[in-house]
């Protein structure tokens, strides 16, 4: 299941608004493919560029329409500096952490207040040197969020679709759009693609009420059908149009049907009827609590910490080694583990952390491990409070032999184990959160992607931060924003995982880190109760 925006609580004194992205006549720098193009949007404070988010990756597209929503606070009184950067995932269609200089297709910058006033903007894209970027341009839309805390689960299905394919069937996908009273179109939804089926049943998918229609029942909503293409230029199969007043017309067991219609065929042929049935076979309304709701009725987090003890941190005894205990100054692991973990703590009821390391041959046998409790009792793997973390990783140290490889899923398949049992019995009201410290590349990438989409049907959530210069293409593949994660066949049900490199933060102070890391976690954790429907329970006061 994915979900196409985000409930954030919105700062005081601020607008909430939704900036939608597409762009037009992308520079096509390989004459055999189109690109497959990502926007990073980064806004400037204090001086510096952080990243706010990125969008989806298109294949093969020069002209890419985003499904993606950037959700931001708006604030009259301050100049908000925005980035929107174009690149070139590449080949393989994932986002590494630093695209190179040949990936860049060009940036446009303006402030909120522009694109705000102006509802619509459009700039030319800029190389680095400053020139245009061929006849490449950028369209922002944005759009004020509306104070409802509805989301509307909708599920779709299809039958007897145009076949568009020669020697296979279509692969079709639903794309969704919110019709404006100008006529004017926003991209709302685009949903899987299912493979060489006429009819296909899409998996369920959440929207807010205001992405949907505006909150206005009777506005018009368009659906589009398309045979997908790996080239990019995907094949029409039909549309139909209806309001959200229509869809709530689904109920127990009756199914609301729609014709797809391919005005074309309907005008050219004479004994035309449709190019297929859509049938919309769930609309449920659901109001969202808020992450305070569940926090204020009883809701625990639980804080586990895995810090990466391989080899390529380097020797702790040099001052080169990313695990060097400098007296003057902590290093990066210390850094990141402070600056989350105090925030981490004040939910945490016992104020006790599970804390792990992985990579390491480790005493007596020292034989590798890539789950080992950090104070060396596998028995009872906690620390008192995240300064106790800290001791025991001081002392674990010198104990310890950096090793490899960079192995992921035992540690979330160890903070899996209790999460699965306590499904069981009863509604979960013990959420996890796993904070992984690690310096580069993983070894088990699809054991680790396994563990990921498991994760993402249970109360979970991962917080990657890389530390050190090394590339951190697996963990930005893993942290995919649109909840698409893919393996054997399953999906992920929803997005779990945040990755944040340390070295964006180097200058920053403790508190921007932790802001970043975890301004997602209350968000998903509203999203894994709000989709199983577990209501927060009374608000009773915390023990303290």
């Amino acid at each position: 299941m994915s979900e196409v925006d985000k409930s954030q609580p919105v700062a005081l004194g601020a607008s909430r608004v939704e900036l939608r992205v597409s762009c037009w006549n992308l520079l096509d720098r390989d004459t055999l493919t189109n690109p497959n193009p990502c926007v990073v949007l980064k806004q400037l404070s204090e001086g510096e560029w952080s990243e706010v988010g990125r969008s989806e990756i298109m294949h093969c597209s020069l002209n890419p329409v985003f499904s993606h929503i950037f959700p931001l606070d708006y604030f009259f009184e301050e100049m908000q500096t925005l980035c929107f950067k174009v690149y070139d995932a590449g080949a393989k269609g994932t986002a590494d952490a630093g695209f190179q200089d040949d990936a860049f297709l060009g940036e446009a910058e303006c402030s909120l207040g522009q694109i705000v006033s102006q509802t619509k903007v459009t700039k030319p894209l800029l190389l680095k040197t400053g020139k245009t970027a061929g006849n490449s341009t950028i369209t922002i839309e944005a759009e004020e969020v509306t104070s409802t805390n509805d989301f509307v689960q909708l599920e779709f299905r299809a039958q007897k679709l145009d076949n568009k394919d020669l020697f296979s069937k279509s692969d079709p996908f639903l794309e969704i759009y919110k019709v404006n009273s100008n006529n004017t179109e926003q991209l709302v939804m685009r949903t899987e693609v299912i493979n060489n089926n006429l009819s296909p049943s899409w998996e369920p998918f959440r929207l807010s009420l205001h992405s949907l229609c505006s909150c206005d029942p009777d506005k018009t909503i368009r659906c589009v059908v398309y045979d997908y293409n790996s080239s990019g230029k995907h094949d029409y199969i039909g549309e139909f149009t209806t309001t959200f007043r229509e869809m709530q017309e689904v109920s127990s067991g009756k199914e609301v049907e729609f014709e797809c219609i391919n005005p074309k065929y309907q005008e050219k042929k004479k004994h035309y009827t449709n190019s297929g049935m859509v049938l919309l076979t769930q609309c449920k309304v659901e109001k969202v609590h808020t992450f305070l709701d569940y926090i204020m009725g009883g809701l625990q987090i639980y804080f586990t910490v895995a810090i990466d003890f391989t080899a390529s941190n380097g020797d702790p005894r040099s001052e080169h080694s990313l695990h060097f205990i400098n007296p003057k100054e902590p290093n990066e692991y210390l850094k990141a583990l402070s600056a989350v973990g105090e925030i981490c703590q004040d939910y945490d009821s016992d104020k006790k952390f599970p804390a792990f390391g992985f990579g390491a041959r480790i005493p007596p046998n020292y034989e590798v491990s890539h789950d080992f409790a950090i104070n060396f009792d596998p028995d009872n793997p906690e620390c008192e409070r995240i300064s106790g973390v800290i001791e025991a990783y001081k002392r674990c140290l010198p104990q310890i032999q950096l090793y490899g490889p960079t192995n992921l899923a035992p540690i979330i398949n160890r903070v899996l184990a209790p999460a699965s049992e306590e499904e069981g019995s009863g509604p979960p009201m013990r959420y996890r959160v796993l904070l992984v410290l690690t310096d580069g590349v993983l070894s088990d990438m699809p054991a680790t992607r396994e563990a990921v989409i498991r994760a993402s049907r249970l109360p979970v959530s991962i917080i990657i931060v890389g530390v050190g210069n090394t590339d951190f293409s697996d963990m930005r593949a893993l942290d995919e924003e649109d909840g698409t994660q893919e393996s054997e066949g399953k999906r992920a049900a929803r997005d779990i995982v945040q990755f944040v490199p340390f070295r964006e933060f180097k200058k920053a102070p403790p508190a921007a880190l932790a802001k970043c890391v975890l301004a997602e976690v209350p968000s998903q954790v509203v999203e894994f109760y709000g989709s199983r429907g577990i209501v927060p329970g009374p608000r009773t006061p915390r023990p303290q």
